[in-house]
């Protein structure tokens, strides 16, 4: 790499990233694709696949702050490479389960050594963008997101009935292994990278905090209002996204009658609706501010707009065909991913890049206690009241989120001209 100059290369970083989300989200989806044939095969009711989601979102959930701290601490090179090698490993050992049990155990490894992929990703974009450039660079990479859950259900039916369900396992966690190795060779900060050139170096380092930096302290950010107002909507958000990746293929197959098959053929096309919404949304910010909306407020318009269109998943009860429903989906995914990239770039407008990484593993732990407690409902009363009504609920949790950040804007300014340890207007 020495000697060599890449113009822009702060957008191969984002692809890099995208490229480890795709591999994180394959591993991660593995199970919702899988879970007919799982319920079958392990003999597994309802209720007892809630428990192995749940183990997953409990690592998960615990884990996100822990993660961020760690990346902050240690770097993202050699930090996110030694999370991503462990996430491979985790998802690969789902083949050896012989229960619903060992499989919660090794979707609870999973969870942990997962959790540390999105704090990465936007500590990275905290790192290499300017402001005005960060929604777009979050809709990029988040994108990955989609994508790997996109091709989750072809890949993993496919390996799936060319050989077995163990199989499709070792397939997708051995993916992460390809990705680790790749981001420890490539991937530097801006001061340290051989390929950047000099004005790009500039252009970023022209945002970056004066004088010391001084790492923050969990109990600072946790005091924060703007955590808070930020971490509110996560909480209320995350259980959608968490229900399209786990639940869908549970749903088609119960309620609308489709096999392994037909599901590797209609999975994936909210996902796709998910990359198009997240990228889009990220577009949308700096389109506004073309226009004279401010930052924050520009994100935060984009946040209410994906809020009302969450509605169309709300009214999947009414749906008269599985192909409305799905097309419903695709609704619901377009809208959540423009509502999940805008409030994690809020993450990296409000705090430093030196303490993004810790703020926003809480900011995910706040979204992941509401997607485990979400789902732990499902799969207490899917069997009984059925999904229409747990999916109109989460309509309404958007649109709470969205009121709770439009209500405390104020609370929310850009990192520059607000220290973590002092409070906006204070």
């Amino acid at each position: 790499m020495t000697g060599l100059r890449v113009r822009n290369l702060r957008w191969w970083i984002v692809a890099l990233i995208c490229a480890g989300t795709i591999a994180n989200y394959l591993a991660r989806n593995s199970l919702g694709v899988l879970a007919p044939e799982l319920k079958s095969a392990l003999h597994m009711s309802t209720q007892q696949y809630s428990y192995v989601v749940g183990a997953f979102q409990l690592a998960y959930t615990i884990m996100q702050p822990v993660a961020g701290a760690f990346i902050d601490r240690f770097g993202l090179r050699a930090g996110f490479a030694l999370f991503g090698l462990a996430w491979s490993a985790a998802n690969m050992m789902h083949a050896l389960a012989i229960g619903w049990v060992s499989l919660a155990i090794y979707r609870g490894i999973l969870g942990l050594f997962e959790s540390a992929a999105i704090p990465s990703g936007i500590k990275a974009v905290a790192e290499w963008f300017p402001a005005r450039e960060r929604s777009v660079a979050v809709g990029w990479f988040n994108a990955g997101t989609s994508l790997g859950a996109l091709i989750a259900p072809p890949v993993v039916v496919a390996v799936a009935l060319w050989a077995d369900w163990r199989t499709a396992f070792l397939v997708t966690g051995g993916v992460g292994i390809f990705w680790a190795a790749a981001w420890y060779i490539f991937y530097r900060s801006p001061d340290d990278h051989p390929a950047i050139t000099p004005e790009e170096r500039a252009m970023i380092a022209v945002e970056k905090p004066k004088g010391p930096v001084q790492r923050a302290k969990a109990k600072d950010i946790l005091r924060t209002s703007r955590f808070w107002v930020i971490a509110v909507p996560r909480f209320l958000a995350e259980p959608a996204w968490q229900t399209f990746s786990f639940w869908i293929p549970l749903y088609l197959a119960s309620e609308r009658g489709m096999d392994l098959k037909q599901i590797a053929l209609f999975a994936w096309l909210p996902f796709l609706a998910a990359d198009i919404g997240g990228i889009l949304g990220g577009y949308l910010s700096p389109w506004l501010m073309k226009r004279g909306v401010t930052l924050i407020p520009s994100r935060v318009a984009g946040v209410a707009l994906g809020a009302v269109l969450m509605i169309a998943p709300g009214c999947i009860g009414l749906a008269a065909s599985p192909y409305t429903a799905i097309a419903l989906f695709c609704i619901g995914g377009f809208a959540h991913q423009m509502i999940s990239g805008l409030i994690n770039t809020l993450s990296a407008d409000v705090f430093a890049p030196a303490e993004v990484g810790t703020a926003n593993g809480f900011i995910g732990q706040a979204g992941w206690i509401g997607g485990l407690l979400f789902s732990l409902l499902i799969g207490q009363l899917a069997d009984t009241v059925g999904y229409a009504p747990l999916f109109a609920v989460l309509a309404v949790f958007d649109l709470i989120g969205a009121a709770v950040l439009i209500i405390f804007i104020r609370r929310l300014t850009p990192f520059a001209t607000n220290p973590v340890t002092q409070e906006p207007g204070q």
